[in-house]
């Protein structure tokens, strides 16, 4: 009701800043800040308005290392019409916006370095539109990756891409998210057939037209592959059209150890080449494996070792299983364990799915921070062994964890922030780390996104001429500079 009577009352024009004020800089706003606060609350009212210093700080940071930078506001808009004032207000007053989901986010994409509004978007929480027969939904930037899948559940259908943390699907929009499914059903970026985005001067577009939601298309530029991965710097994400699957009538998981990371590598591309459309194929190395044992009670061998997971029918799972171990027995692979009821494939998956805890208690009272680089599958093995040479050599805690079908890895590193000549050693390790892979064509970050941390790597990655082309685009969409300001960029 409240966002029926906006579109109503958006007729007439947001409260207008004094004379002069568009020329002001957004470090000197106080003045405006507090009359632009008084324009939110007769947009969002006092409950969508807040000035509560935990509840900025809470929206100032991410799961990242990087520090707490709280907004000096953070508003709660109900629906894309109170987005659309907010953005408004905040664009006449020059105040920076930045985006908010869950918080997940692992690179700094939400602290507000500028200070200015943040726009949570938590109560944005509504399935639109399910058309189960085209395999495809719509939802507001408040709806969760399990939110939706428990939405879905009685239909048949579910959406695959898992990042691990329950994010919100708009978030994972902007971070162009994915995790351990990607090797069969892919990214965010080959998942999202259209968005609805408003830009930093509140105008509210679609980037495939207005309710498109066509399976492909060649019409004009991939706006909406634009904004998957643009980290809210471009627009904010107000509504998501996603592509589903079928829920595969079987699962089959397994795990497999091995003598050496090589052999591990070369089994999954091995299995890669066969066909084989394998679900999730996980690397963990033995660091990692150790942790996990020691975590939760297991008795995996301490060596790299592969959790694999097959989706299709019970005929299909059978071939694909046998093809599999067969491959991997050929590579040295030892201790092949497989199972298909839900209980034991739980069971076998434990090790992966608590990995980042089993790697945090390894050092209990220090911080976790992973990292996220990807390189061509027939580079994978030769990065491993190089980055756990480093580790070994700098004396570092950084287990391995890696989507190897995609050839993403993760060291997870455990460092006492307040040390800091490991925090300093730490840094000029994941510098060396990205640069490596960057060295055999790889990239920076494969599924967590640049955020803070990373943009001076991103410029080496994509080179000044890329660069200029994205500030261009930048520039076109925003040229106050506010949305999120000091990332990727």
């Amino acid at each position: 009701m409240a966002c029926a009577l906006l579109r109503s009352a958006l007729r007439r024009k947001p409260p207008l800043p004094p004379a002069g004020a568009d020329r002001r800089r957004y470090s000197h706003r106080s003045g405006a800040l507090e009359r632009a606060i008084a324009a939110f609350r007769s947009v969002s009212g006092d409950e969508g308005v807040s000035l509560g210093e935990a509840v900025r700080e809470q929206h100032g940071r991410d799961e990242s290392v990087h520090k707490c930078r709280p907004p000096d506001v953070v508003v709660f808009p109900r629906c894309v019409e109170e987005v659309s004032a907010l953005a408004k207000i905040c664009h006449q007053y020059q105040l920076p916006i930045i985006p908010f989901g869950t918080g997940t986010g692992l690179e700094g994409g939400v602290g507000a370095l500028k200070g200015g509004v943040c726009f949570s978007l938590r109560n944005m929480d509504e399935v639109l539109d399910l058309h189960q027969e085209d395999f495809d939904v719509t939802v507001e930037p408040g709806v969760t990756r399990k939110a939706l899948n428990s939405y879905l559940r009685g239909t048949g259908l579910w959406f695959p891409i898992d990042p691990g943390a329950d994010a919100s699907l708009c978030g994972m929009a902007a971070t162009s998210a994915s995790g351990t499914n990607a090797v069969r059903y892919g990214t965010m970026r080959e998942n999202v057939l259209n968005l609805e985005v408003v830009l930093a001067d509140g105008s509210v577009f679609h980037t495939a037209g207005r309710a498109r939601r066509p399976r492909k298309t060649s019409a004009g530029y991939n706006l909406t592959n634009l904004f998957v991965g643009s980290e809210g710097t471009l627009g904010i994400l107000t509504k998501a059209t996603l592509r589903l699957y079928g829920i595969p009538e079987s699962m089959v998981s397994a795990v497999c150890s091995f003598p050496s990371i090589r052999a591990a590598v070369d089994s999954t591309v091995q299995v890669l080449q066969t066909g084989v459309p394998i679900a999730r194929i996980e690397f963990l190395d033995d660091v990692m494996i150790g942790a996990c044992n020691r975590f939760n009670s297991l008795s995996y061998p301490v060596t790299p070792t592969l959790f694999l997971e097959f989706h299709g029918s019970s005929k299909s799972l059978e071939e694909q299983v046998s093809v599999t171990e067969e491959i991997t027995r050929q590579n040295g692979g030892a201790d092949f364990a497989w199972a298909e009821d839900e209980e034991t494939r739980a069971r076998l998956w434990k090790a992966r799915h608590d990995a980042w805890y089993a790697a945090q208690a390894l050092r209990p009272g220090c911080k976790a921070y992973s990292t996220d680089v990807c390189v061509p599958l027939s580079c994978l093995a030769q990065i491993i062994v190089e980055t756990k040479e480093d580790l070994m050599r700098n004396n570092l805690t950084g287990p391995i964890a890696g989507h190897v079908g995609d050839g993403n890895f993760h060291c997870i590193m455990i460092l006492d922030p307040d040390d800091p000549d490991e925090v300093q050693r730490v840094h000029e390790f994941t510098e060396r780390l990205a640069r490596r892979a960057l060295a055999m064509d790889g990239t920076c970050t494969g599924e967590h996104g640049v955020g803070l941390g990373k943009r001076t790597l991103l410029r080496e990655e994509l080179g000044p001429q890329t660069m200029e082309v994205m500030q261009g685009l930048k520039a076109t969409l925003d040229p106050k500079n506010l949305m999120n300001p000091g990332k990727v960029l």
